[in-house]
């Protein structure tokens, strides 16, 4: 770093690594008087960045926040933590518009070193995930996640234009409570004033979003996760379950997905609600568990566990020199 360019960069480096430091602090990390430091700094304003002094006993150099994104300076190791984060993203549907992440990564990979890509893009083109990927249409727009997400950090409420699953459309006053991004969609749940209830909604679905001038305040102890896990485990299906599981909450939640059931510690055990659209899916999920448990109803899904027991007994019962599997006929 003997080059003055080099340390002009250098000073960049160290304002955006903090949120702010003293004259002799950088004056120090760069080896040269804080004389010199004011005169980067002031290179650095010439160039169109806004690096601002502040004076007095606590003052010092820092960058104006908001201004403009100045260029970034990344070590080998910020780089591949930057490139890792957003091939994740995009590939578990974390990431709003595709376009965004893909120029990104475009981007970034232009200026590294070129033994950095090669190995970089090596690790990207055989990295496996266990995931689905989640269908495209399913981003939502960065402004609509921007807009939900001040509007609940101000506790501010929006007006949306919402799509139904139906391809209904309607107008929608919320109150914002809180934003979960489960199984690669994006969801926000508030107060619905159409409704007069907390209701969650899909932010691929949510068109224009209009911040207003009305606030509110989010119910003491309101958990957004919970009740999204809560609102998905109990969308209308063909049947309605309730099962008592002999086993504690803890053990119960590691075993079953949220989304899929709610869970309750009781004095016997766990109470799992949930509903279903196959008794017989449902029986293997409760045969995998590696609990007893009593179902308290349908009586229908006594009778799917029963057949999936003889189902498991009868394959069990095979020779092991390869008996002709039967015909495989439906589940439910």
């Amino acid at each position: 770093m003997s080059h003055p360019a080099g340390r002009v960069l250098a000073l960049l480096e160290l304002l955006q690594a903090r949120h702010r430091a003293t004259a002799g602090d950088l004056a120090s990390r760069l080896g040269v008087d804080e004389r010199t430091v004011r005169r980067y700094a002031a290179t650095l304003v010439e160039l169109g960045i806004p690096v601002v002094a502040d004076r007095g006993r606590h003052g010092g150099y820092r960058l104006h926040p908001g201004f403009k994104l100045p260029p970034l300076m990344l070590t080998d190791d910020e780089a591949v933590a930057v490139l890792l984060g957003l091939v994740v993203a995009e590939r578990v549907g974390l990431a709003t518009e595709l376009p965004a992440t893909a120029t990104a990564l475009a981007k970034i990979r232009r200026v590294l070193p070129a033994a950095l890509a090669d190995r970089l893009t090596a690790v990207q083109e055989h990295l496996g995930f266990t995931l689905r990927r989640p269908e495209p249409q399913a981003r939502p727009a960065s402004g609509t996640l921007l807009a939900l997400a001040a509007a609940a950090r101000h506790r501010q409420r929006v007006s949306l234009d919402y799509r139904s699953w139906r391809g209904e459309l309607s107008h929608r006053d919320l109150d914002p409570y809180g934003l979960v991004f489960h199984a690669g969609r994006w969801y926000v749940t508030g107060h619905d004033h159409r409704r007069d209830e907390v209701r969650t909604f899909r932010l691929d679905r949510i068109g224009a979003v209009t911040p207003g001038a009305a606030t509110f305040t989010v119910p003491d102890g309101f958990d957004a996760v919970a009740w999204l896990t809560r609102s998905l485990a109990g969308v209308p299906y063909r049947h309605e379950v309730e099962v008592l599981l002999e086993t504690d909450l803890v053990a119960a939640r590691r075993r079953i997905p949220a989304g899929v059931a709610d869970l309750t510690a009781s004095g016997d055990g766990v109470l799992l609600r949930a509903r279903a659209e196959s008794l017989a899916g449902m029986a293997a999920l409760l045969a995998g568990l590696g609990c007893a448990f009593t179902v308290r109803h349908p009586a229908a899904l006594r009778t799917a566990v029963a057949e999936h027991a003889r189902r498991l007994a009868d394959w069990a019962a095979r020779p092991a020199g390869g008996q002709t599997p039967s015909p495989r006929r439906p589940l439910d």
